[in-house]
């Protein structure tokens, strides 16, 4: 009887492997935004002079984020996520909200934003919103406001809504990396010992969101109670993986971050210590050489 259920699920999955999202609204809206991207990094940057190079690194990171974006709302996760598994859908949001906006931020040049924020109301907004506290404060309020069971519950029923809560992520994640990675001029990033600890307290709201998917006594979520079975996963057990999911890799990226940070801060303070050692020796050894020939014989000092 065992095998009969696996192998049914299994029969169940397979069709799960064709299922991609063919939205035509969906793939035009990437590719706008993709081509908006390459239009303003060739042609307008060459008709304006915005900009005589552009890291190879900056374009790839961009490119990163677009796919990423892409894989997580047009490929079968996303049908797994909608219609069978809440564990496929937090893979679905983690991709967009935690792995994406970094990759995008980090992807575009600062000399691509300045048309737009030499704008004094647009510089003004700008800055208000890549405020650290802010941006903090509008990430995670975005992430457990659309986790509560009544509004999760209507994005499975209604697309319009559905894709409101997906670009809310994208853009609050933006928002959240744009003081530690922002490359615009006119907004300047905090300092690295406070981008340390501005990722670190990022990483706990998702821990104590998780925690509470995690440690439910029963499922939060009736779509996925109500949805067909895959792989034997019940659905008080899908949502502890889930839990789990935003609990401990949704951090990884956080993590990460916080890691070249504070390594690359050590070793520019590093740096600056060896500088200014060697300054001393340099003065310290004008010092000693210069006593010494005030004190060497037959010196006007030493005849006098």
């Amino acid at each position: 009887m065992h095998g009969l259920v696996l192998a049914h699920a299994v029969d169940a999955a397979l069709p799960l492997i064709l299922q991609w999202n063919l939205d035509p609204v969906l793939w035009l809206g990437i590719a706008i935004f993709t081509g908006a991207y390459f239009y303003a990094l060739g042609p307008l940057r060459r008709r304006y002079g915005w900009s005589q190079t552009i890291p190879r690194w900056r374009v790839a990171s961009f490119i990163a984020g677009t796919v990423v974006f892409w894989l997580a709302l047009v490929s079968p996760l996303d049908t797994l996520g909608d219609e069978y598994l809440f564990s496929a859908h937090m893979v679905q949001h983690m991709l967009i909200a935690m792995v994406v906006p970094p990759l995008w931020v980090m992807g575009v040049p600062g000399w691509m934003l300045d048309p737009f924020l030499r704008r004094p109301a647009v510089n003004r907004v700008a800055r208000l919103l890549a405020n650290p506290i802010l941006a903090f404060g509008l990430f995670n309020a975005i992430m457990w406001i659309w986790h509560i069971p009544l509004l999760y519950d209507a994005t499975l029923d209604n697309e319009l809504i559905h894709i409101t809560e997906h670009l809310m992520f994208a853009a609050t994640g933006v928002l959240l990396w744009w003081p530690v990675l922002g490359t615009a001029p006119s907004i300047p990033r905090i300092s690295p010992m406070f981008s340390v600890f501005y990722l670190f307290l990022a990483c706990l709201p998702m821990t104590a969101l998780g925690a509470i998917l995690t440690f439910s006594a029963q499922p939060l979520y009736q779509p996925y109670v109500e949805a067909p079975r895959l792989w034997g996963i019940s659905p008080l057990t899908d949502q502890q993986i889930g839990g789990l999911i935003m609990w401990l890799p949704s951090n990884i990226p956080y993590v990460l971050g916080l890691s070249i940070i504070f390594i690359r801060w050590m070793q520019e303070v590093d740096s600056v210590e060896r500088a200014a050692a060697g300054e001393f020796d340099e003065l310290a050894e004008d010092d000693v050489t210069g006593t010494s020939i005030a004190a060497a014989p037959g010196s006007p000092k030493e005849s006098a």
